[in-house]
């Protein structure tokens, strides 16, 4: 089964127990309020899931759209947040043109990522954003990279000094990272960073 099936499956459970900004931790919600104010122009929610950090982003100001390979992820999308473009689309191939948006939010949105295929959506990522564009990513965080049993597929682990180096051979230039660990949570993380200015493209 892939990951994009198994998400299909269990949709509706999904939204159910994730799909509202009630259930985002308050300090996550702090990291992303502030990195949103830092960009400038388009913003997209880069396997948004069901809409509900594009929402949010939109209701702070910002002008974001979402997309994501998941059909029943969109239709709660599109019927809970009127007005707010969401399409059918893989962050391993952005229908964006290069250096066209302000900001990128792949909140989670990388986590079934094996180690050998990260890179794809990193560069993608890279490609749209305009020099001085701004990445907010949220992964699992871990000592070492190491595959775990996620509830609805396969995903990974990463130290955060792995997935910055990686995004400095993408082209970013990392900006602040963030940890946590709550009790009877697996660690998380956030990693804001900046499409660097230079015009010679990811390392």
């Amino acid at each position: 089964m892939t990951t994009t099936s198994a998400y299909s499956a269990r949709a509706a459970e999904y939204v159910d127990l994730l799909g509202s900004m009630s259930a985002v931790h308050p300090s996550d919600r702090q990291v992303i309020d502030t990195w949103a104010t830092n960009a400038e122009g388009e913003i997209l929610d880069a396997g948004c899931g069901p809409g509900h950090w594009t929402n949010h982003l939109n209701a702070l100001g910002c002008d974001a759209r979402g997309i994501d390979l998941v059909p029943g992820f969109l239709e709660h999308a599109r019927s809970s947040f009127p007005g707010i473009r969401f399409d059918l689309g893989s962050i391993d191939d952005i229908d964006a043109r290069d250096g066209s948006l302000g900001g990128v939010l792949a909140w989670f949105s990388t986590i079934h990522h094996a180690p050998d295929a990260i890179g794809t959506p990193l560069a993608e990522f890279a490609r749209v954003l305009r020099p001085g564009g701004q990445l907010a990513l949220g992964f699992f965080s871990g000592t070492a990279v190491e595959a775990f049993d996620h509830a609805v597929a396969r995903a990974y682990r990463w130290p955060a000094r792995e997935l910055s180096d990686l995004l400095d051979a993408a082209g970013f230039d990392v900006v602040e990272t963030h940890l946590r660990e709550s009790r009877g949570q697996r660690p998380v993380g956030a990693i804001i960073c900046e499409r660097r200015m230079s015009d010679t493209g990811p390392r």
